[in-house]
């Protein structure tokens, strides 16, 4: 069930609810559009922002790389429904004919965004890394809202929950992608910032090349008034009360996911004291990856043919609040491996299902971008609140067992609160 709005057959494409499914070739392009997105905003967080921060200021680096997070974070929770709001409203002409409107803001972001990243590895002081990251961040969030809005767009409800799955594994495949590239393939942290912009173009800009893109007609474009587009922003819970569940159950598993992986690197260096952090770091996260691509195209299929949604939700949340203990109770090299495991495969079945159920609660067609830019709020504020929580918990408030035990219990919470959607199983 859907409560999007219902698309009479004399809106236009751009408009109407998919009823076509996709084509692997769509789905391959999409796919490789995110791996480039997510490889320029993760390689940076896990790994080239905690070296260069380190390099600047070595002896408060917890605070410092926290300080450069949190800011690109909340530059990219006014970004992205922003960027999409104004997508929902983009109708270009040239040489007399209508383009898309999303593809323009994959295409710039990734251009802009790349030119932010090479910008990035130049600078020498946490100010200019802040400031640095804060671009990339806009940029890529506006590639995000655009290549998100694609699903609902284009893909029918019944295939969503497999679509989305493919979708969801560059998330964690990018990272390893991006870690081998700037620890194998290139040295030195500016090399390392200069091969993933050159990666995030090639990958991402075939999808805003080769794929269609339907256009919006004027005369179904909303109005762009500054006051009104920044109200729109606020969707009221009462009046769509699913869609205020699914943005609160996103933003608490989204959270305990900013708990538990940035300070990944320090943990490794000063909890379990493994002797090469960086390559146990990669080690983890190929094992998260192995999890991940294990379970999140199964389980949004499963999904799919079932019609259900919650009940993936949940036990995503239980496996990753499982995998978050692990390490909490046990700091140790073989647990750490266990945990990584677990951790992506629950995280692989709730990327896939979760994205399809919230596509299945948005108000209104007009808006999909702009409200899936809202609901992309809940991913991107945990990296504000993330960091300001992490760094007093593991200085003050008892450390690494702390971090992840609260991290167990903010995505059990998250992934039960789902059950509070009524529209769909």
């Amino acid at each position: 069930m859907t409560t999007v709005d219902p698309t009479p057959a004399s809106l236009p494409a751009a408009l109407a609810e998919p009823t076509v499914p996709v084509r692997r070739s769509w789905i391959a392009l999409i796919f490789a559009a995110n791996l480039g997105v997510w490889m320029a905003f993760f390689t940076p967080i896990q790994v080239l922002l905690p070296q260069q921060v380190e390099r600047i200021a070595p002896g408060d680096k917890e605070a410092m790389l926290a300080v450069v997070t949190g800011l690109g974070a909340l530059a990219a929770v006014l970004a992205n429904p922003l960027a999409g709001a104004l997508s929902d409203r983009t109708a270009i002409r040239l040489a007399g004919r209508h383009l898309g409107r999303r593809h323009v803001w994959t295409a710039s972001g990734a251009v802009l965004g790349a030119l932010a990243l090479v910008l990035l590895a130049r600078q020498e002081s946490i100010a200019g890394v802040a400031l640095g990251w804060v671009a990339a961040q806009v940029c890529f969030n506006a590639m995000l809202a655009s290549l998100t809005a694609a699903i609902p767009d284009r893909v029918p409800v019944v295939q969503r929950g497999g679509v989305s799955g493919w979708v969801g594994i560059p998330q964690a495949l990018g990272l390893v992608l991006g870690a081998v590239l700037v620890t194998a393939v290139v040295t030195g942290n500016a090399a390392g910032y200069t091969a993933i912009a050159g990666a995030m173009l090639l990958l991402s800009l075939p999808f805003a090349l080769l794929t269609a893109d339907d256009p919006l007609p004027r005369e179904h474009r909303p109005a762009l008034r500054w006051r009104a587009l920044v109200a729109s922003m606020w969707i009221d819970p009462r009046r769509h009360p699913d869609f205020a569940w699914a943005w609160i159950t996103r933003f608490l598993v989204q959270l305990g996911n900013a708990l538990g992986t940035l300070y990944l690197l320090y943990f490794l260096t000063d909890g379990v004291r493994v002797a090469d952090p960086e390559g146990g770091l990669l080690v983890l996260i190929l094992l998260y990856t192995l999890g991940m691509i294990l379970t999140a195209v199964v389980a949004g299929r499963l999904s799919d043919r079932s019609g259900r949604r919650k009940v993936f939700v949940i036990t995503s949340g239980a496996i990753m609040a499982v995998a978050a203990l692990l390490l909490a109770v046990a700091p140790v090299w073989p647990m750490a491996v266990a945990a990584a495991l677990l951790l992506g495969a629950g995280y692989g079945v709730y990327l896939a299902v979760d994205a399809a159920l919230i596509t299945q609660v948005l108000p209104a067609a007009t808006d999909r971008a702009k409200d899936l830019g809202v609901i992309n709020i809940a991913n991107s504020a945990p990296q504000v609140l993330g960091p300001a929580l992490s760094a007093p918990i593991v200085v003050h408030l008892g450390g690494y067992p702390t971090l992840y035990a609260a991290t167990a219990a903010v995505t059990v919470l998250g992934s039960a609160l789902v059950l509070k959607i009524r529209s769909v199983p």
